[in-house]
């Protein structure tokens, strides 16, 4: 598996939106790889953001990240924030769920 992580900080006023975009866009688009994303609110900071991305493998993250239509996706989240995200992509060495 590979992905992404990243922080970000939505505009003042933006956090609402920004989780509604982030719930359709995971109800709507599945590209192709895609197995699933978490959104986690930083306590320390109600418009601080983790978005951490999984696809099945580095060629299908890589692919969605080329595609137009994530670009558009993008740029319209990009308008919520106050900056652009700082991105660590990576190898899923290790993952565990209980479900």
């Amino acid at each position: 598996m590979y992905g992404t992580v990243a922080r970000m900080k939505v505009k003042p006023g933006q956090a609402e939106a920004f989780v509604a975009f982030g719930k359709e866009f995971d109800g709507q688009r599945r590209p192709k790889g895609y197995i699933g994303q978490h959104v986690y609110r930083l306590d320390a900071d109600a418009n601080e953001f983790i978005l951490v991305v999984v696809f099945e493998d580095k060629e299908s993250y890589h692919a969605n990240a080329n595609d137009p239509e994530q670009d558009k996706d993008y740029r319209q989240m990009r308008d919520m924030l106050e900056a652009d995200p700082v991105w660590h992509d990576g190898e899923v060495v290790y993952s565990f769920h209980t479900s």
